[in-house]
């Protein structure tokens, strides 16, 4: 097993602190989001994570010393969504984590031996434009919408794949780069298409278990909630 974490981005929306530090780099609750990530993934056993840098890549270089990581660069960072950044790496995406590197795990709930494709999930209120998981009864994904809503399941930036699933998904995505039509896709998207294709579930966490980190003001909502918690 093995994770993917996609931290190739600009981070506009956090400048001023993305002028000189890579948005996975932010820190918060006293390290940086990247970095609590790894940590809880090597301790569930896993050793071999590539980190995908664009912006500021030089600054993600102290990784491979301190983590042992693998980090793979996307010159194409400012051109195309995360797909081509998944592209970059869809050698690695079969019984693979994929983690967004914008995202604050407040705890560890990554699963040692993850038995299906899954996405982790929360259900969080009061939403506007996130990406909402439809399940049957078995909490099999069956579709996934785009959209606003209160207290549903949205993807929260962490998920599982299968060795099936990620070939399905690997020959897909190079479908999709070979057309020449990707510049605006996200990587998700091959999965919102093909999803009755694949055999991804839900896997319930708690609204407090993730927080995407995607403006100051995220940043600062975040830092507020950990401080009345503590």
């Amino acid at each position: 097993m093995r994770a993917i974490i996609l931290a190739a981005g600009l981070g506009t929306r956090l400048r001023p602190l993305t002028l000189t530090t890579p948005k996975a780099l932010t820190v918060v609750n006293g390290k940086p989001m990247l970095e609590t990530q790894i940590e809880y993934l090597q301790e569930i056993g896993v050793d071999e994570i590539i980190v995908l840098t664009g912006y500021l890549a030089e600054k993600f270089e102290y990784l491979k010393d301190k983590y042992g990581v693998t980090l793979v660069h996307n010159d194409k960072y400012d051109i195309y969504n995360n797909i081509y950044t998944m592209y970059l790496v869809r050698e690695y995406l079969h019984d693979t984590y994929v983690i967004d590197g914008d995202n604050y795990l407040h705890r560890n709930f990554l699963l040692k031996e993850p038995q299906t494709s899954m996405y982790f999930s929360a259900k969080k209120p009061d939403f506007k434009g996130e990406w909402i998981i439809r399940y049957d009864d078995n909490y099999r994904v069956t579709d996934i919408v785009v959209g606003d809503g209160d207290h549903e399941h949205i993807l929260c930036g962490v998920s599982y794949w299968s060795e099936e699933d990620g070939r399905y998904i690997i020959g897909k995505l190079e479908e999709l780069v070979a057309s020449g039509n990707f510049k605006d896709f996200w990587w998700d998207e091959i999965v919102k298409l093909h999803i009755r294709d694949l055999n991804v579930y839900l896997q319930e966490i708690h609204p407090d278990d993730s927080y995407e980190i995607d403006s100051i003001a995220d940043l600062e909502k975040v830092n507020k909630r950990l401080a009345e918690r503590s």
